[in-house]
């Protein structure tokens, strides 16, 4: 871990324009086609491989094979998505929206528009208590504050949520899915009519491919494979990012509001594919917009820009990472395993 961040200079709200001139400079913003158009390439070969040998093998439990293959495939889809959604691919809002759709929704079988303004909100405000959706309390809880009266399941899953992370993790998938029909609910969410029809065609597709082919039996067990396997695959490249790390109070400047809550991963090549490029957290953050195969090539400059203006750089192993996420949420619901049930001076409010 870098040193903790000095105190602030007096030209430090100029902090981010120094840097991104610099990025800028580089030709790091530039967009990358031939990379995105081999990606593409490559994810659509992998699908639609894969949905090819779960044809071909048929009515065989070898086909849970093909479940925990596609979990991984979807995982990629998601990831790219993830760039699209980011505009990384597409200079344009409407090229991006509509092959996002197409890749979220049909391929994958979840709401981009949802999707991609919760995502927005979090890189707004990335571990900010109030802010981020991705860590205001639900079933996990990532603050000690939101601990306070949990009880029943809630209550257990508090106490032990270090234990049961990546348990949970099996059923982020069907979350995703869920989250997704309670957004296309809302009045305000925008084209709710073509994105419920493009995650229906998904659903009509993969409900007939597992009734046709498989037997009843072998559809259940295919669709737990599959959903749990990209369910966990999913998770573990967003939990390093910034769980365990700080949560900022929203008065800081924007670069450190970036850089303060989040975390790189260090690895090779390897790495960078399983991942999508999420390991590169912090240069992600300052700069959403650049194409993944950019990010590596910036987090030079980035460090020792952060090294110079004392700004802590947080980077660690991926194993290390994990270990961190899941001391902090041990942590965090330590009150509840100590049976406190309210925070001090509220004991006796609770009772009553």
């Amino acid at each position: 871990m870098s040193a903790p961040a000095r105190p602030r200079p007096k030209t430090a709200g100029s902090d981010f324009a120094v840097l991104n001139r610099q990025i800028v400079e580089s030709g790091l913003l530039e967009r990358r086609p031939a990379y995105y158009a081999v990606r593409m390439s490559v994810v659509t070969v992998m699908l639609t491989g894969a949905w090819a040998a779960f044809a071909l093998i048929g009515s065989s439990w070898w086909n849970m094979a093909v479940a925990g293959l596609l979990g991984v495939v979807y995982s990629q889809t998601a990831l790219l998505a993830h760039d699209i959604a980011h505009r990384q691919v597409f200079r344009t809002k409407a090229s991006s929206t509509l092959v996002g759709r197409m890749v979220a929704n049909v391929a994958v079988g979840m709401s981009y528009g949802w999707w991609n303004e919760k995502h927005t909100r979090h890189h707004n405000n990335p571990n900010h208590d109030d802010l981020d959706p991705d860590v205001q309390p639900e079933v996990l809880i990532w603050a000690t504050e939101s601990a306070w009266g949990r009880r029943g399941i809630k209550g257990f899953v508090s106490r032990h949520q270090a234990g049961l992370f990546f348990p949970l993790l099996t059923l982020l998938s069907i979350d995703l899915r869920i989250s997704s029909i309670k957004a296309l609910r809302r009045p305000d969410m925008k084209r709710r009519g073509l994105e419920a029809s493009l995650m229906g065609l998904h659903l009509a597709a993969y409900v007939a491919a597992l009734v046709l082919v498989l037997s009843p039996l072998q559809a259940v067990v295919f669709f737990l494979v599959h959903h749990a396997v990209f369910g966990v695959y999913l998770g573990m490249t967003f939990a390093p990012n910034h769980k365990g790390m700080p949560h900022p109070t929203g008065d800081e400047d924007f670069l450190r509001k970036q850089v303060l809550p989040s975390r790189n991963v260090k690895g090779g090549r390897f790495t960078d594919v399983a991942l999508g490029g999420l390991n590169y957290q912090i240069e992600h953050h300052l700069f959403p917009a650049m194409p993944t195969p950019n990010l590596p090539k910036a987090q030079p400059i980035v460090r020792a820009y952060c090294d110079r203006i004392g700004v802590s750089y947080e980077e660690t192993s991926l194993i290390e990472s994990y270990r961190r996420a899941l001391k902090h949420l041990h942590e965090v619901g330590a009150p509840l395993r100590a049976g406190v049930t309210a925070a001090p001076g509220r004991e006796g409010a609770a009772a009553r």
